[in-house]
């Protein structure tokens, strides 16, 4: 492993758990990430030190305040490779980011008979959108299927793409895995006419990104899959597309002026961002980010894929195919997330019975019930890695699914 996890782990207080006198071994990562004890600091420390609402106030501690908030905007722009902080739109989460888009861009740009595509394997919060979407104006959703190693099945993209006003796509799955080469991607919608969302919420906290050289116009991340706390997230868009977009809230600090007959939005980023934002949060994920950048996110990708590596052939030797694992074959294609099924037993049952052996797995279909119906089963669990992880981990999650097949084969 090219990590020193033993001092990784020790930046994390819930890592040092117990569960049942078994050490704690947290696999849910493409969930939601544990976090480090340096985002806890900072947050407390704002809020004991100097809290205020942000760009109101002009006494000491609102100014305070203010700077760390636009600082954070400033470094999660720098970490994605934005051109510029105010093209990066402070959001709840990915899933509000999306939103966003659906609601402004494509209330604005979307007729009845326009088409949006998408993939099998996209999370629920990059498809119900669309699906409302199509609901109110009549659109035409398409799918781009998978093949048989999981990946896109890119032979019928022209075909899909012709005529298309936007693909929507994620960059990372995170039932599967996989993942998605998006320069190509963008190139071949940009030949289409279509405008790129990618929905890069499993890729942002594991691969590095660059917004630019993708080439997309819309990218949304969320903190708390990247050590920051819940609650933020953001969609970075290309200025003129924001310029054009109408606000999708109402309020405070969107507002330039308003009078009795109208009013006007403030300039970027602030134009979206109606209300008083999620300062102590923003001031945290800033903080994930500086420990993110001090471990090196290439450090990170490549950790997690010897990891993986490790995993798929640990699963492979103690169970072979009496435990189904969905995802690429090759590592050049796929993250740090596995998805897995004993045919005879559901995966909750198996969940629950790591749970008892303090290895937390996720089970269910993951917000993605159209992929799960692609591979025809109603769910999997599944274990995701993180740079907390090691092969001490992958070893426990051996040893709990094999008390799990042992218990069900009774």
């Amino acid at each position: 492993m090219s990590l020193d996890v033993a001092r990784i782990r020790s930046d994390f207080p819930l890592l040092h758990q117990e569960q049942g006198g078994k050490r704690l071994v947290y696999l849910d990562s493409a969930s939601s990430s544990q976090k480090p004890r340096s985002v806890m600091c900072a947050m407390d420390e704002l809020m004991e030190h100097s809290y205020a609402n942000v760009h109101r106030g002009v006494y000491a501690i609102a100014e305070q305040t203010t700077a760390r908030f636009e600082a954070a905007r400033t470094s999660v722009a720098r970490f994605i490779g934005a051109r510029e902080s105010a093209e990066l739109i402070f959001t709840r989460n990915a899933t509000e980011a999306i939103n966003l888009v659906a609601y402004s861009w494509g209330r604005t740009n979307l007729r009845a008979g326009d088409v949006v595509v998408l993939s099998e394997m996209e999370h629920h919060a990059n498809i119900v959108p669309w699906h409302m979407l199509a609901a109110e104006r009549g659109i035409e959703l398409r799918w781009i299927p998978l093949t048989d190693d999981y990946r896109l099945d890119l032979t019928g993209l022209d075909a899909l793409l012709a005529g298309a006003k936007l693909l929507a796509i994620t960059a990372m799955s995170n039932v599967l895995g996989t993942v998605n080469d998006i320069p190509p991607l963008v190139a071949a919608a940009r030949a289409a006419g279509a405008h790129v969302l990618v929905d890069a919420s499993q890729a942002a906290p594991h691969l590095a990104i660059d917004v630019q050289a993708w080439d997309a116009d819309f990218v949304a991340i969320t903190a708390h899959k990247m050590l920051g706390p819940s609650g933020i997230g953001a969609l970075w868009a290309r200025r003129e597309l924001l310029e054009a977009m109408p606000p999708f809230l109402g309020g405070g600090e969107m507002i330039r002026d308003v009078t009795k007959i109208g009013f006007t939005t403030n300039e970027l980023p602030w134009k979206f961002e109606a209300g008083t934002p999620a300062i102590t949060e923003a001031i945290g994920w800033g903080a994930a980010i500086d420990y993110l950048t001090a471990v090196g996110i290439d450090e990170i990708h490549a950790h997690e894929t010897a990891l993986t590596r490790y995993a798929l052939d640990a699963l492979a030797a103690e169970f072979g195919p009496r435990l189904s694992v969905y995802g690429p074959s090759t590592l050049e294609h796929r993250g740090g997330v596995l998805s897995f099924l004993f045919p005879e037993i559901h995966a909750h049952d198996v969940s629950q019975v790591l749970d008892e052996e303090a290895v937390c797995v996720r089970a269910g279909h993951h917000c993605a019930k159209p992929l799960m119906r692609v591979l025809g089963v109603p769910a999997t669990s599944r274990a995701s890695f993180y740079l907390y992880n090691d092969t001490d981990d992958v070893d426990a999650l051996v040893h709990a699914l094999g008390k799990a097949e042992q218990f069900f084969a009774l």
